[in-house]
């Protein structure tokens, strides 16, 4: 299958560039697979589109502020290296911009030079390998206090001067409110539309909830570079399920009830945490896994998700769940309806 039939067409204006006033007064599509329809309803009203003894399996991520502006030395020319993945203490594989300025050797200052950072390696795609040095701090405290949330960049707010008071909504927003361990360099936006009010009338309902762990990195978000999807290889997410989360889904899963999995970050870690039979055992490791259609799922039942990019591993992963003539039918009706799209924009529960 080529990821060119991943493909539609979505008008700008419809792409989220700010979080609605209320997290869940968000739209939702409801896509059902049996009889391959749809209707327009809330996200308030998932807890009745659910039923009792539905497991409900959130990714509890927590994004840090992974954008870094600095400026090379003697030269205070001005870089922006997004932190991707930590090698090892203090050494931090990033995506650096303009990469070119910077070469192995390169050292960068950060703020008010508490933080610095050398260029160890270099790679033709963009990245770097930097090593940092703190004065005054730890590692963690210096890049919380500046760095900036790591929106993606459909989002058209690209200064924190724009954002007001630092950043502070995106800092909030775009952050699920039960987000609790830090790792993630973007959110897991099907999350961002719960509350405490929500999560209240899904107990109520008689749905429980599970959490488990996967840390949203690049791999999520990188765009698929070749033609043939069976050429294209997700990269591999830390995640962590423990032995709460796991007995509950593996109950569900005997007990003929549902695991309905936010968000695709969740059925990624599920997925890849499952044995033939849609067992999870508690583990920590990577998530290695590529879902494309034909793709047999073993845990999930039920799925809520953002709104996707064209073209993108993340559609291509709903297209295989829900089928992909359905989903861009769906999709084109999103787009007629005026849903607003991807991380700030409306969800869908495709049950």
């Amino acid at each position: 299958m080529l990821i060119s039939d991943f493909d539609f067409r979505l008008p700008e204006e419809l792409i989220a560039q700010r979080p609605p006033a209320e997290r869940d007064s968000s739209r939702m599509l409801v896509l059902d697979r049996a009889d391959r329809g749809w209707r327009d309803r809330r996200f308030s009203d998932l807890p009745s589109e659910l039923a009792a003894g539905d497991l409900l399996v959130v990714n509890n991520t927590r994004v840090f502020p992974a954008r870094l502006e600095g400026r090379r030395e003697p030269t205070g020319g001005q870089v922006e290296l997004l932190l991707i993945e930590e090698r090892e203490p203090l050494v931090w594989e990033a995506l650096a911009r303009p990469a070119r300025r910077l070469a192995r050797g390169q050292m960068i200052s950060f703020g008010d030079g508490r933080l610095r950072a050398e260029v160890i390696d270099e790679r033709d795609d963009g990245r770097r390998t930097v090593r940092f040095s703190c004065e005054g701090g730890d590692f963690f405290a210096l890049v919380e206090e500046m760095g900036r949330v790591p929106l993606p960049p459909y989002i058209k707010r690209v200064r924190l001067e724009e954002d007001g008071a630092g950043g502070a909504e995106d800092r909030e927003r775009y952050q699920t409110v039960y987000a609790a361990s830090r790792g993630a360099i973007a959110a897991p936006t099907a999350g961002l539309h719960f509350t405490p009010r929500a999560f209240e009338s899904l107990r109520a309902r008689g749905v429980s909830i599970a959490e488990i762990t996967l840390h949203v990195g690049y791999g999520t978000f990188a765009p698929v570079r070749v033609e043939d999807l069976s050429a294209h290889e997700v990269e591999p997410e830390r995640f962590e399920i423990d032995d709460e989360a796991a007995r509950a889904i593996n109950d569900a899963r005997d007990g003929g009830r549902r695991v309905v999995a936010v968000g695709t970050t969740t059925v990624r870690a599920l997925e890849s945490a499952a044995d033939g039979r849609g067992r999870v055992r508690a583990r920590a490791g990577l998530a290695r896994l590529t879902v494309t259609p034909g793709y047999e799922f073993k845990t999930v039942g039920a799925l809520v998700t953002n709104f996707h990019l064209p073209r993108s591993s993340l559609l291509v992963l709903v297209a295989a769940f829900a089928g992909r003539e359905l989903t861009l039918a769906a999709y084109r009706h999103a787009v007629a309806a005026r849903y607003r799209f991807y991380s700030y924009g409306d969800c869908m529960l495709i049950k």
